[in-house]
């Protein structure tokens, strides 16, 4: 029976770092689905000063059109893709940045947020985080702008 015991407990340990996993005990497995994984992550993308939006132009452009119909809801996933599995998952990110911001060190902060709670979260290892930069986000302002004086002086 011990030895029962202790290849279940090695079957629960995580690849590479010997630790083990809450999500596959003794007791049972936990199984968490794609898409939470996919709203966490976008979520907490999302809350990343310098992120405009996720997705492409065409997810971004469907996503308005939803936002338009009553009672449909958003996706909160748009931008995002994940593979996960039974301890592990990863993810990959198409991210629209607002202009002037510093794509290098913005890619840590989205990078460092997301793992840290898809991790938190679900108790997934976050084995990668993939950023693709599609756009930058420049704000218009043609509509601060106030109609012109017809006269230069008063």
């Amino acid at each position: 029976m011990a030895s029962t015991t202790t290849e279940n407990t090695k079957a629960a340990e995580k690849p590479g770092n010997g630790r083990t996993s809450a999500l596959v005990t003794d007791q049972g497995t936990t199984t968490i689905a794609d898409t939470v994984v996919q709203k966490v992550a976008g979520l907490a993308a999302r809350e990343v000063r310098g992120v405009h939006d996720l997705g492409g132009g065409t997810t971004r452009a469907i996503g308005a059109l939803r936002d338009r119909i009553p009672g449909a809801s958003s996706s909160i996933g748009q931008g995002v893709s994940v593979e996960v599995g039974e301890t592990q998952a990863a993810v990959d990110l198409e991210i629209v940045v607002e202009y002037g911001v510093a794509i290098a060190e913005l890619a840590i902060a989205v990078r460092r947020n997301v793992i840290t709670a898809i991790e938190q979260m679900t108790g997934l290892e976050v084995v990668e985080v993939n950023i693709n930069v599609n756009d930058v986000f420049i704000e218009d302002d043609t509509d601060d702008q106030q109609a012109p004086n017809r006269d230069r002086v008063q």
